[in-house]
């Protein structure tokens, strides 16, 4: 599969999980990916391993999506490594639940800076280099549409994320840059794992229940997700721009 050849793409937090997966595949595609980290080297080293064997091209850079320069530094490791930039997938994101009684100022900052700020510092960055046909695909999640308790903050961002998606297809349409959100259900990752929502080894009682409340009746996996998100950044998806697409197996 070929839709992407001679594209370069970013994915923000792409060490793991859904990140890790969408950058995969958008090089088993045929784009050229940056793929970011904060901290997790080894992670995004993989990845890059990974991308590499199968014959893709893939650097790994670090950057903390959060902080401007740093948010500057990993689009221009596109422009350096690759000569230009097509296609931004805002996928860095960290989440804690809490009930409103136990909320910090501290998670809320930790959420917003990460998950939203970040999302405008790297697309204020990328923005100069993209050109017409270019895609930004940001990762929000169900959580804005199904708001359930003990999430304010983190569903908060993520309505923020469908918001902003909103105004920006509307501010660079003119240029014919599309801009979509991508809003998953629950997947299996190493962040579920380590939330313990899901296990590797037995299905939990919350991946049950999620299952069972599924109309395709399983949880996600990071392919669901990616693949959606290489037809997103495809000319398949020329005349999509600031819509909300939930990948949540029929969970709304």
């Amino acid at each position: 599969m070929n839709k992407l050849r001679g594209k370069v793409a970013v994915v923000t937090g792409s060490s793991k999980g859904i990140g890790a997966q969408i950058a995969k595949e958008l090089a088993a595609a045929g784009a050229a990916v940056v793929v970011n980290y904060a901290s997790d080297k080894a992670g995004a080293e993989a990845t890059v391993a990974a991308i590499t064997t199968a014959g893709g091209k893939a650097v790994a850079v670090q950057g903390s999506v959060t902080k401007k320069t740093e948010a500057e530094a990993i689009i221009d490791a596109a422009i350096k490594n690759f000569g230009k930039l097509d296609i931004l997938v805002n996928n860095s994101g960290v989440y804690k639940f809490a009930p409103i009684e136990a909320f910090t100022e501290e998670e809320f900052h930790n959420q917003f800076n990460t998950n939203v700020l970040g999302l405008l510092l790297v697309t204020q960055a990328a923005v100069p280099h993209l050109k017409e046909g270019a895609s930004i695909i940001n990762i929000g999640s169900v959580v804005a549409r199904i708001t359930p308790p003990n999430s304010a903050v983190y569903t908060g961002t993520k309505g923020a994320v469908d918001a902003i998606t909103g105004v920006l297809a509307r501010e660079l349409g003119a240029r014919k840059i599309r801009v979509n959100s991508l809003n998953p259900g629950l997947v299996e990752t190493e962040g579920t794992h380590g939330a313990g929502i899901v296990s590797k080894t037995e299905e939990t009682d919350f991946a049950k229940w999620a299952a069972s409340t599924t109309p395709l009746g399983r949880i996600g996996q990071p392919k669901d997700i990616a693949d959606i998100a290489v037809f997103l950044a495809s000319d398949d998806a020329a005349w999509l721009t600031g819509e909300t697409l939930l990948a949540g197996g029929g969970n709304r």
